[in-house]
């Protein structure tokens, strides 16, 4: 086992790798009681670090931002040498914050074998794109090559009270009491390839509220509104619009305040899976590092949706089948999905 006082975790991609990763922070905390251990991440992720006991500190890299040119870069590996870390464990290989940390003068550089990966004193074969196992997976491998035997695997996601309390406010205005069994959807995605159709969350929606009288709330990020904005313009039932309002604590909030989140592959399933929400994860794209056993929900209950058409070769965005996978889920499909987690949370009569 490496003799290690102050450590340092990166994970600078997107808000489910980050989740995604939190218990290699919970691996490593349980190794190192005493030791000094910062978390590095990108400013819009914060919120799903802050907070989390397993950490001393959230360090912010605005790669998009103020970070972003060589110069920058460069003064902010000088400022991490002065911090004097001997351990750095890199989640998310990229040549910038490989040379980044091999700059700081971080004496034990682990991570994956790509990106500058000659820069690293421990290096593990890259093999994610052959989605092999789940991502957790993946980044628990980072600890096991430090001697550390991970005993959990569960997400977590700090839950601040004075947020839970202002989204319960915000659904109080919109007619939502604590009696109430509220669903929330999410019909956006990163990429087309993911995006099962508007109109079938809104005939989905539709159905839930007559069969189930349960109440729905649309959630998406700002730039993919367009999305949510379809899908309550095909239906016929009131729905809570909450798209482009929520930031990550927010949407956390509202997600455990939730009974079931039904969703396309993105960041806020692994969100929902985290706060102990069922989800149903709708999925498209088959290629191995990019498919449902690499990117799947993680929650005991939650359930995902794929189907095998049997093409070739994945062209994600360029499909010229019309994104036939999607399609090809029913929404009597997921309404049976739906109810099998209701009944069994004892949600339903």
């Amino acid at each position: 086992m490496l003799n290690a006082k102050r450590i340092l975790i990166t994970r600078t991609d997107r808000l489910g790798d980050v989740i995604l990763s939190t218990p290699v922070l919970r691996a490593v905390r349980e190794v190192y009681p005493d030791s000094f251990i910062a978390m590095m991440v990108r400013p819009y992720t914060k919120e799903c670090v802050e907070g989390n006991p397993y950490i001393n500190e959230v360090i912010l890299y605005d790669k998009y931002g103020i970070d972003k040119s060589i110069s920058s870069s460069f003064r902010f590996a000088l400022e991490l040498r002065k911090r004097r870390f001997d351990l750095a464990l890199i989640l998310h290989p990229t040549n910038r914050m490989n040379l980044m940390i091999f700059l700081a003068g971080i004496p034990r550089r682990v991570g994956f074998n790509k990106k500058l990966g000659f820069l690293l004193t421990k290096r593990l074969p890259h093999t994610k794109h052959l989605g092999e196992k789940h991502e957790v997976d993946y980044t628990l491998d980072i600890v096991r090559a430090i001697g550390i035997i991970p005993k959990h695997r569960s997400l977590y996601m700090p839950i601040k009270k004075s947020v839970q309390k202002s989204v319960g406010e915000t659904l109080l205005r919109h007619g939502v009491f604590e009696s109430d069994r509220l669903v929330a959807l999410h019909p956006s995605a990163s990429c087309l390839s993911k995006k099962w159709p508007s109109k079938k969350f809104a005939i989905l929606a539709d159905r839930l509220i007559d069969k189930y009288n349960v109440k729905i709330a649309l959630i998406d990020g700002s730039d993919g509104k367009a999305d949510a904005d379809e899908t309550r313009r095909n239906m016929r039932r009131d729905v809570i619009d909450l798209s482009g309002k929520t930031g990550i604590s927010e949407l956390a909030s509202l997600l455990k305040r939730c009974v079931l989140f039904i969703s396309n592959d993105s960041g806020p399933v692994h969100l929902s899976s985290a706060v102990g929400t069922p989800v149903i994860s709708i999925f498209g794209r088959k290629d191995p590092g990019l498919g449902p056993i690499r990117w799947g929900p993680t929650g005991r209950y939650d359930i995902m949706l794929h189907k095998d058409v049997e093409c070739e070769r994945c062209l994600a965005h360029n499909c010229d089948k019309d994104f036939l996978c999607l399609n090809a889920i029913k929404e009597d499909e997921v309404l049976e999905k739906a109810e099998a987690i209701l009944k069994r949370n004892r949600r339903l009569p």
